[in-house]
Formats: C-alpha cells, sequence, structure tokens
C-alpha cells in the first residue's frame, strides 16, 4: 500500500466535517477542530470552493457548506450499491470472527428472504440457503423487521386475529404475544429467536439502515443449541450489532437511527 499524501487527506477531513452540526463551517472553525495552520487551511477551503466541494452560504460571509460535487459523487455510489453483494461481503466478515452462520434477509409481507448467506466452518451447523423464505415472526431476522414497521403497517400485515403457523413448539402463534416481544425488540434494539424456526438452533439478530435511517434489512448470527449459551448471546448480540452497523455505513446510514 502507497503512502498516504498529507493534503488530501486534510482535505477530506475538512469536507467530514461538515456531517456535523448545521452543516457549515468557517476557516476559523476548521483551524481550531483540525489544529491545522490558518495558511493551510485557506488554501484548502480555496481549492474546494473552485472545485464546487463547498460554496459560500448565502447572508452568512466567511461559512461554507457542502456544495454539488459531493452530492454528485454519492449519487453515483448509490446507483451502484447492491444490498444482497454488500450483505454477503459483511457477513463473511461477521462469520470469518465467530465461525458461525451469518444472514442477511429482508421483509416481504409477513416473511422474510434471505439475501445473502455465509455458512459455519463447524460439522455441527445450521443447514440453510439464501433465497429461503420463512415465516418472519418464526425468526429472529423477522421479528426485527417487524418490530421497525410504523405501527399502522405492522398492524396491516399482522392484525389482531392473524394466524400465525408455528415451524417449532417454540414458534409464537399468539399475536399478542408476538405484539409484546417486538415491543421489548424496540427497546432493546435486538432481536433473539430461541429455537422458533428451527429446534436445534437459536439466533440474534440487529437491523441494517439504509442513508435515511430506515430499517431495510437485518442481519442475524445462528449457532446450534450444543454451542449456546447466555454468555456466548451476548457476545454474538455485540456482533450482529456491529455486523449490522457496517452494513448501514455501506448503504449510507450516518448515526444509530
Amino acid at each position: 500500500m502507497g503512502r498516504l499524501v498529507p493534503a488530501v487527506t486534510r482535505a477530506l477531513d475538512i469536507l467530514e466535517l461538515f456531517l456535523d452540526g448545521d452543516g457549515t463551517l468557517s476557516a476559523p472553525d476548521i483551524v481550531r477542530r483540525l489544529q491545522l495552520p490558518r495558511t493551510t487551511v485557506h488554501e484548502l477551503v480555496t481549492t474546494l470552493a473552485a472545485r464546487k466541494y463547498i460554496v459560500p452560504v448565502t447572508g452568512r460571509p466567511g461559512r461554507y457548506r457542502l456544495g454539488v460535487r459531493p452530492y454528485q459523487l454519492g449519487a453515483r455510489y448509490a446507483e451502484h450499491l447492491d444490498l444482497a453483494a454488500e450483505g454477503q461481503q459483511v457477513a463473511r466478515s461477521v462469520a470469518e470472527t465467530c465461525d458461525e452462520t451469518v444472514h442477511v434477509a429482508i421483509l416481504e409481507d409477513t416473511d422474510v428472504i434471505y439475501i445473502a448467506k455465509v455458512d459455519s466452518t463447524h460439522a455441527v451447523r445450521m443447514v440453510s440457503a439464501a433465497g429461503r423464505r420463512l415465516p418472519a415472526h418464526c425468526t429472529s431476522v423477522g421479528k426485527m423487521l417487524l418490530a421497525s414497521l410504523p405501527e399502522r403497517e405492522l398492524a396491516a400485515r399482522l392484525p389482531a386475529d392473524a394466524e400465525l403457523a408455528a415451524m417449532t413448539p417454540n414458534s409464537i402463534t399468539d399475536p399478542a404475544a408476538l405484539r409484546e416481544a417486538l415491543t421489548q425488540i424496540r427497546a432493546r434494539g435486538v432481536a433473539v429467536e430461541s429455537r422458533e424456526s428451527n429446534p436445534d438452533v437459536s439466533c440474534v439478530a440487529a437491523p441494517v439502515r439504509d442513508r435515511t435511517g430506515q430499517v431495510v434489512a437485518a442481519l442475524s448470527v445462528s449457532v446450534p443449541m450444543i454451542r449456546w449459551s447466555e454468555e456466548r448471546r451476548t457476545e454474538l448480540e455485540q456482533l450482529a450489532v456491529k455486523g449490522a452497523d457496517d452494513l448501514s455505513e455501506r448503504l449510507g446510514h450516518r448515526g444509530t437511527s
């Protein structure tokens, strides 16, 4: 890997400052926050403004905001985003860390569809496949996605008298019980499934958000019960959240919600 170019690094540091606060900065703000010489900041700001990466704020002399060029670059990046491909890469990274099966899934009506999957290398592991469809209420990814729906949309998909099919004796079949579980998931920010879709497997899942903050998918880690424990659950929840956050960042999301 070649060396980093200091001038380019500083220019990018300046651009990234505009992601915080009200999105406007003055040269003295940049000097103070980056601890750079005033002459250096003046030259970089002048260059960025000339290339339309930043523009003066109308009516606020000396202050700048992001220009059209970063938007054009971001729009071109978004054109080539592929949730399944990005999800597969992140799932592989998570699986390499924990050596368990990792899925990324989306919600369609009241089912989940797995769009990415990386297997564990253990002899005992979960058997599944990308493209598989399962009832959302029986899976950790599905419950995470249901919990993320606006109340009106959730009620339309799962009315109070909905019939919830069971995949195992542990599956939730009572709509009221499901609603209570979804409330707890919203509060915790992660979903757990204990042998609800497979009698020998438990899973944890976390939400994946796009650049607008909307939940568009969920990432889960699935573990056979022979390797499951409360301590392991806590560890895997943290890993699922990190993986989901990494995928969210790839989709342009910033922040925690």
